[in-house]
């Protein structure tokens, strides 16, 4: 999990947060929201979750569940500008 390990991040929601919290947290949360499948790239690593996972964008910053395999489930905030384009180009918009 080394690339999202090396960046600036934020906790949201501490170890422990289960996907269903990470999707609430999010739709309650921020207002542009989009949907993903498990197996989606994040930053080059590989998203895990029940579906539908949401990301939670807000100007650059990305708000997202990531799960660090033996450890457990996060919601991490990153910016990054370039990753957020990546999303609106590839993801399923909230409705």
């Amino acid at each position: 999990m080394g690339c999202i390990e090396n960046l600036k991040y934020e906790i949201i929601l501490p170890l422990g947060a289960s996907f269903h919290e990470c999707r609430e947290y999010v739709e309650k949360n921020y207002k542009e929201i989009w949907y993903v499948d498990p197996g989606y790239k994040v930053f080059k690593e590989y998203i895990i979750g029940l579906p539908p996972i949401a990301l939670g964008i807000d100007g650059c910053r990305i708000i997202f569940p990531y799960t660090k395999p033996c450890h457990g489930t996060y919601l991490l905030g990153i910016l990054d500008c370039e990753e957020v384009t990546h999303i609106r180009s590839t993801a399923r918009k909230k409705k």
